[in-house]
């Protein structure tokens, strides 16, 4: 009965014919209702505490719940040079990025980034693209943030352990105030063992803290200008 209803084809709204807040901001961008957004952001926090490698829900929890957060970042970097250089320029990381590290010696902060990578098999591109930030300049610093994480693993000495993680996502959480690596912490520390867990409220935790109150805005660095410097001497 209902597939026989006569009813007028659904035509899909063109750019320039969707609500202000529903146009498409930037290529990867996925316009979302106050509905959608809260429907995504409940899925991958569900699928992130029982999938954290998950790089997809955990990128798509950060974008849907990070925006307060992000602006602050935004106006921290806007009170540096360099934060403001960045902002304007838009450096990306990528692939080629890391291609041109290869030579430089382990001692450098360069260096040091591509053995990291190398050893890990890691590459730049794997970083999934920002989709669900309503704002282009807030969804470069989300991204930005995104492809510098594994510099802050060379600059902290975090390794890639689970437990190595969660401490960085806890700096991450006191630099930056997002939801997302709050949430990722809480729920990945019952991953760990009685004794990791240990070790992380005991001595991480507190560390985190302090490194992160005695650095300067993370994002506000352009690393790329740093990338011949002697490692321990930009630590």
């Amino acid at each position: 009965f209902f597939l026989a209803w006569p009813c007028r084809p659904i035509r899909r709204l063109a750019c320039d014919e969707a609500p202000p807040d529903m146009r498409k901001l930037y290529d990867a961008h996925v316009p979302l209702t106050a509905v959608q957004r809260a429907a995504v952001a409940l899925g991958s926090a569900a699928g992130s505490l029982v999938r954290p490698d998950r790089a997809d829900l955990v990128a798509s929890l950060g974008e849907t719940t990070g925006h307060a957060a992000l602006r602050r970042i935004r106006a921290q970097m806007l009170r540096t040079e360099e934060g403001r250089a960045i902002l304007n320029y838009k450096p990306r990381i990528t692939d080629a990025t890391l291609r041109g590290l290869e030579d430089l010696p382990a001692c450098t902060f360069g260096g040091a980034y591509a053995q990291f990578m190398r050893k890990r098999r890691f590459t730049p591109g794997e970083r999934p693209q920002v989709r669900f930030v309503d704002d282009c300049e807030l969804a470069y610093v989300a991204q930005r943030y995104r492809e510098v994480h594994d510099f802050w693993h060379v600059v902290f000495a975090c390794p890639t352990t689970l437990l190595g993680e969660l401490s960085l996502k806890t700096l991450e959480f006191f630099q930056t105030g997002l939801p997302m690596c709050f949430l990722a912490v809480a729920g990945g520390q019952f991953r760990l063992d009685r004794t990791q867990r240990k070790i992380l409220r005991q001595h991480y935790i507190p560390w985190a803290s302090r490194a992160a109150k005695e650095a300067q805005c993370l994002l506000a660095i352009h690393y790329e200008k740093h990338f011949q410097d002697d490692l321990d001497s930009l630590r």
